[in-house]
């Protein structure tokens, strides 16, 4: 895994790894973000069929949600926790608007930027099910896994059709080529605990437990 960062002007995130009792009662590794009016996420590369392994599930635990969060404005462009699935789409299905587009935001914010992405978050307001361009762009599509304070300090399991919400939001030929961890508290300035392990892919029918 690497940290990604978001610009010099951005407070990263604080990461740590370690080991607490999973499903199994074994010790798994746990990845833990402390996030304080700051954001940067920790990335690693992903190569998936999706044909075979189309369900994405993960296990995350957050210690309180954000006060202040909308996800409808840039204000409030801030999750107590954040799985971003980055995404590769084929040159024969770009338009030369989106080469564009892409072209003009990775100059800005460097080669990090990918053709498109997907955001599980831990909202504070909307209804699970939620989805919606980011306040900033709309090459990221967000979508509400888990909403609201009444989980808050449980370990919550996680299974998204990735492949299905894909090529309701983008387009089926789209690649997944990273997954990156992250709290969101930059626009905010809150605080938060955020935690996220057991992340893995498995096939349609398989269970996430």
């Amino acid at each position: 895994m690497a940290e990604v960062r978001l610009g010099d002007d951005i407070k990263p995130n604080t990461f740590s790894f370690e080991a607490v009792n999973g499903n199994s009662a074994e010790n798994q590794s746990v990845l833990r973000i402390e996030s304080n009016a700051s954001m940067s996420m920790m990335a690693i590369p992903v190569e998936v069929d999706l044909t075979q392994t189309p369900v994405l599930c993960w296990r995350w635990r957050v210690n309180r949600v954000l006060d202040k969060a909308d996800m409808s404005e840039r204000f409030g462009d801030d999750y107590a926790a954040r799985l971003y699935v980055s995404l590769a789409i084929p040159e024969s299905e770009q338009s030369l608007g989106l080469r564009l587009q892409l072209g003009l935001a990775r100059s800005i914010w460097g080669d990090q930027v990918p053709d498109a992405a997907i955001n599980y978050v831990w909202d504070n307001r909307q209804p699970v099910g939620t989805a919606m361009s980011n306040a900033y762009t709309d090459r990221v599509t967000m979508i509400v896994a888990e909403s609201g304070a009444a989980k808050v300090g449980q370990w919550v399991q996680q299974a998204q059709n990735i492949a299905q919400d894909i090529e309701q939001q983008f387009t089926p030929a789209a690649n997944v080529v990273q997954i990156a961890l992250a709290a969101d508290t930059d626009n905010t300035g809150e605080t938060v605990t955020a935690e996220f392990a057991d992340i893995r892919f498995v096939a349609k029918q398989a269970d996430c437990l």
